[in-house]
């Protein structure tokens, strides 16, 4: 019973002193345009990437943007002919000027896309933009949506605006798995906290990041961060503390194409970067484990455990608690279009990604690190130092 009251009391914690994370109305504010409009330089990384560029890389190309822009992507070490795709997309569709350009195998230190990230922004120097738009080669955006993001930064004093990308969702899977991933990072990372100014909180998401572009040389970005797996969390904290303010909200027209139809498909996208989010601790892990058993275990165990005893008060705690965390899951199925039964199946969605999160350490400590596209990653404490 005790233990359930903890889980309870967690739950009413969160609900009103973890920055309202729950809620999903942290939205691009609409702007006037800012009279004179900066010029624009997009960097897209893109490592076989010919699958999704067709529904990404048209949108933008379309960009509506009344000021100077360009497209810079970078193919990095690609073998499906990411490159030429996109080179004959340019070709067909027109639109904003597009550079395909390769920068070679990552040197020691460097994870492969921060590496195709600083031989984009080198490129774009050459340009002398005011601003980066760093985006992933699956993100398809509305036309406005550069208009906007340039707009927001300039009228809000931004250094860095970002947008999480709306996922795709449409299979079994995806509707379990997708919508608690966005759930779980803004419990981590309120967005409210993050664009306050003064707060230590910092993220950004990686498919979609507007940066100043003197602020990416002040912070040192990419360079400083270039071991990062998470690079977009990295990115927001150099930003800040290189005295920059950041901006993170959920995008209305800025999603993502790229499909995760197999629970496997999604199990290695979480644990790709699980523990490396923990910084490869074993004590981080452990607390995480028992955390995540807590505070989304619990509710549902305590419930059967005291009807199955006849204790009226553990089953009590444990419904109230169950019901807290579904009522605060539910806004994140609505901004998905996700019907609310889905909302109770939060426990179960928790276990995933708790088993995601053990398997991710499993990895780690078998060799297997950080994989990605063929590439494995070392933790950072180990990464040769470059001087």
């Amino acid at each position: 019973m005790w233990i359930a009251v903890a889980s309870l009391v967690a739950w009413c914690w969160l609900l009103l002193c973890q920055g309202f994370f729950w809620r999903t109305d942290v939205r691009l504010p609409p702007r006037g345009g800012p009279g004179d409009w900066p010029s624009v330089c997009v960097v897209v990384p893109a490592r076989d990437e010919a699958a999704v560029l067709p529904a990404s890389l048209p949108s933008l190309l379309a960009q509506d943007y009344p000021g100077r822009a360009g497209i810079v992507l970078v193919d990095d070490g690609s073998t499906d002919g990411t490159g030429e795709v996109a080179r004959e997309l340019s070709r067909r569709h027109g639109g904003l000027p597009l550079t395909v350009a390769s920068p070679g195998e990552p040197p020691a230190g460097w994870t492969g896309k921060l590496w195709a990230v600083r031989h984009g922004i080198d490129m774009a120097r050459a340009r002398d933009p005011e601003y980066l738009l760093l985006t992933d080669a699956d993100i398809a955006h509305a036309p406005d949506s550069l208009r906007e993001l340039v707009a927001a930064a300039r009228t809000g004093g931004f250094d860095v605006v970002s947008q999480m990308a709306r996922l795709r969702v449409a299979s079994l899977w995806e509707r379990l798995v997708v919508p608690a991933f966005v759930y779980f990072f803004a419990q981590l990372y309120p967005f409210r906290r993050i664009g306050r100014r003064g707060s230590r909180t910092a993220a950004a998401a990686g498919g979609c990041v507007l940066l100043r572009a003197d602020m990416a040389g002040r912070a040192g970005i990419p360079d400083a961060i270039r071991h990062a797996v998470i690079d977009d969390v990295a990115l927001a904290r150099a930003v800040k503390r290189a005295g920059g303010h950041v901006w993170l909200g959920l995008a209305d027209r800025v999603d993502s194409v790229r499909p995760y139809p197999r629970l496997r498909d999604l199990w290695r996208m979480v644990s790709r970067s699980a523990y490396a989010q923990l910084r490869h601790s074993p004590p981080l892990l452990l607390g995480t484990v028992a955390g995540l058993a807590l505070v989304y275990l619990v509710p549902p165990a305590a419930v059967v455990a005291g009807a199955a005893a006849g204790s009226a008060a553990t089953a009590a705690a444990g419904a109230l608690a169950w019901a807290v965390m579904a009522g605060t899951y539910l806004p994140m199925l609505r901004y998905y279009r996700q019907p609310p039964w889905l909302a109770p199946l939060l426990p179960f969605t928790a276990l995933l990604y708790l088993l995601m999160t053990v398997d991710s350490a499993v990895q780690h400590y078998r060799g297997r690190g950080a994989a990605w596209k063929g590439r494995t990653y070392a933790r950072p404490e180990v990464r040769p130092d470059e001087g």
